[in-house]
């Protein structure tokens, strides 16, 4: 692998160090400043909180645990990496910079973090600095100018053939520890010891995956974001949602699947319809596409899902129209994917920034582009039984054309997502999580 990411590296260098040339040129600067960022420490305490790097710093260099290291960008000039390496007997001290990537910085090795400031630009006001605030260096502060952020978070929707290359190896690393989930799912394990086994699969501790899993049996899957990892199985395992990533140098994977029970077939049934209908959405991953007609595309083939199964007896017109839809499906179809899981410039107008509007009533949508060639986002339909929403749909005049014993019935399997990463290409998209999976 490190073979094909010394080849690619080249020419992702040769496209950042462009975008950051125009990204100056809009914003009236000399000199692009990247920090790396460092831990905030949790209130009232001296323990750090875990340490993500800044996206931007790890957009240029496969770079995870260097805080306090910096990056300095000028037009014309080999790019700079102050790179801190400290004095340290209480943590692990990063290790010298090594492998295909070094070739292409002038790098200044530092061991007391404030040594930094003597590589930065000496002229700090002509410099755009990127990070966060705590990252603040004596004079060097970040001031994350909206010119530059705009231009390079429009430009980072449009990966490299390098960045590709990382979103495979992540999807790759997923799905293998996906399977393994599964298969503890199988054997009867609790959702702590599937989260387990999925750890030791993927290799990765919980603060270096790209986001914190979600391990849901039975009715936890109708929790979005349900993280609590129950210790003990329960009596009866009737599905299993398991939404969770992988992460490889910088780059993450967001893959979700549902799972029945084997005597579950009604439920199979219904993961069946929604994981068919969650391809034919992955086939429209095309250019020109807009996001936000894919989205309510996909809310009307959900509404004949369930009206074909006999949960509801509106039509998918006005099971949209109305919003009974949203009581089954209330969140967005996807978000654009990259160095960040929900990756930056989801809803920017264009390279000046501008927002576009999400469609009304849908307020949960994480992407509201047109889909060009190398943007990568996921695809993740879902169909829930949701006690709260479910709540207020009986509240209302469609309720008469809910099948409650139904819903009712399936309230104890929580819900079924299904989530593959999907590039747009020129041509057909590449589906990175069906391709992993057919690998393994």
């Amino acid at each position: 692998m490190s073979d094909l990411l010394a080849k690619l590296y080249p020419e992702h260098m040769r496209t950042l160090r462009a975008r950051a040339d125009a990204a100056l040129t809009r914003g009236g600067y000399d000199h692009l400043v990247i920090a790396a960022g460092v831990p905030r420490i949790e209130f009232l305490d001296d323990r750090p909180a875990p340490y993500v790097a800044n996206p931007h710093f790890r957009y240029w260099l496969p770079v995870t645990k260097a805080p306090g290291s910096w990056l300095v960008h000028t037009p014309g000039a080999k790019p700079k990496l102050v790179y801190l390496q400290p004095r340290d007997y209480w943590h692990v001290v990063p290790e010298a910079p090594a492998g295909y990537w070094v070739e292409h910085f002038d790098i200044a090795i530092v061991h007391e973090a404030r040594d930094a400031l003597a590589h930065l630009p000496k002229a700090l006001a002509r410099c755009a600095i990127i990070g966060a605030d705590n990252a603040a260096l004596g004079d060097a502060k970040p001031n994350n100018p909206d010119a530059v952020l705009n231009y390079l978070h429009w430009q980072r929707s449009y990966k490299t053939d390098y960045e590709l290359a990382m979103l495979r190896v992540a999807s790759k690393l997923g799905v293998r520890a996906h399977r393994a989930a599964e298969a503890a799912f199988r054997a009867g394990k609790s959702e702590y010891d599937i989260h387990t086994a999925y750890l030791n699969a993927v290799h990765e501790t919980e603060n270096e995956l790209p986001y914190g899993n979600i391990i849901a049996l039975n009715q936890h899957a109708a929790t979005l974001h349900y993280m609590d990892f129950n210790r003990a199985p329960p009596a009866h395992a009737e599905s299993f949602l398991i939404d969770a990533g992988a992460s490889f140098h910088g780059y993450g994977s967001d893959i979700t699947r549902t799972y029945a029970a084997p005597h579950a077939s009604e439920f199979q049934k219904l993961i069946d319809a929604v994981d068919a209908a969650q391809r034919g959405f992955v086939a429209k991953v095309k250019t020109g596409q807009s996001y936000p007609e894919l989205h309510i595309h996909a809310h009307h083939v959900l509404a004949g899902i369930l009206r074909d199964q006999d949960f509801i007896r509106l039509s998918p017109e006005s099971a949209v129209e109305t919003g009974v839809s949203s009581t089954f499906f209330p969140h967005g179809l996807g978000h654009l994917l990259g160095l960040q899981v929900h990756d930056v410039a989801g809803f920017q107008k264009d390279e000046s920034g501008g927002t576009v509007a999400r469609p009304p009533g849908h307020p949960y949508l994480r992407c509201t582009r047109t889909l060009e060639p190398r943007m990568v986002t996921t695809i993740e339909p879902g169909i829930y039984f949701i006690d709260l929403l479910l709540g207020e749909l009986k509240n209302k005049p469609q309720a008469r054309d809910v099948n409650w014993a139904k819903v009712d019935a399936f309230r104890r399997y929580g819900g079924i997502r299904i989530e593959d990463d999907v590039v747009c290409t020129e041509a057909e998209p590449e589906n990175l999580t069906r391709d992993a999976f057919a690998a393994a």
